[in-house]
This record gives structure tokens, sequence and C-alpha cells, in this order.
């Protein structure tokens, strides 16, 4: 029953950070409706599109972790006391992909675009490229911000898991 609680805590952790990325990506909104309005220069101008894809897409992951998080939330209770065992083996398999992925996507991938984009911004002069540059740097970071946080808790959480797996096989 512990692992039980452990784990809505932990959807409830992943809950909280999400509201993290719609926050940013408010931000990012708020940020591009400054530059459509009170962007007199070519690259406050630029900026424009920019920053609402970056805000659209920052919204749009915060919004997905949320609501698929707050149905765990419910669901948890269910798979758990239908068969503890089961639920055990399946956050295991779901946790340790997730832990996987944070790898390669979150720890390689995105410091490389980050790379890339920084390399953008020194060799092309141009105004659109610089926005696109900086806001794409701008949303990386944020990404890594908040899913560093998460894959800590993912490991914290996998660790439990594997401690109840060999509980219940003993």
């Amino acid at each position: 029953m512990e692992i039980l609680k452990t784990a809505i805590d932990w959807a409830k952790a992943e809950v909280f950070s999400s509201t993290f990325f719609i926050l940013f990506g408010a931000m990012f909104l708020l940020a591009t409706i400054g530059f459509w309005q009170l962007g007199k220069t070519e690259i406050a101008k630029a900026f424009v599109f920019p920053t609402l894809v970056a805000g659209t897409l920052l919204l749009a992951i915060g919004l997905g972790i949320f609501f698929t998080n707050k149905s765990r939330l419910t669901s948890f209770t269910v798979d758990y006391n239908s068969d503890a065992s089961a639920f055990v083996e399946s956050e295991i398999a779901r946790t340790e992909k997730t832990m996987q992925e944070y790898q390669t996507i979150v720890f390689k991938i995105i410091p490389l675009i980050i790379v890339v984009a920084a390399l953008l911004f020194i060799f092309i002069d141009k105004p659109i490229w610089r926005a696109i540059s900086t806001t794409t740097i701008a949303l990386m970071v944020v990404i890594i911000l908040v899913d560093s946080n998460a894959n800590a808790r993912i490991e914290a959480y996998n660790e439990q898991l594997v401690l109840v797996e060999k509980d219940i096989k003993n």
C-alpha cells in the first residue's frame, strides 16, 4: 500500500511540474504580444513568430503532462487494487522507458539543439534567424530545467518500485 501512496505522490508532483511548462508558455505568449505591439525595430518584430511557436509548444507540453498525470491519479488506485504485482511491473516498465527517453532527448538531443542554435546565432546575421536562435535556446533551457527535475523524481520513484517488486517476489 505504501507504493500506491508513492505513485500518487509522484503523479501529483508531475501535475505540479507541468504547471511550470504552462507558466513559461504563458510568459512566451506574453512576450509575443509585447513584441507584436511594442516592437519597433526589425529584431523586435522578428521575435513575434518564434516566441508564439515556443509559447504554444510549452503550453501543449504542459497541458499534455497535466491531463495525463491527472488521469493517472485515479487509475493508480484502481490498477493497484485489481493486481498490485502487475501494477508494480507495469510502472517499472513505464518508468524505465521514460528514463531512457530523458537520457536520449533531454540530456543529448536538446543540448545539441542548443549548440546548433548558438552557431546559427553566431554565423547568420539576419534578424529572423537571430530571433529563432535566441527563442530556441530559451525554449530548450526551460525544457532542460523542468525535465531534469522530473528525471530525478522518476528515478527515485523507479527505485521505490524496484524495492517493492523485490519484496513481492520474496
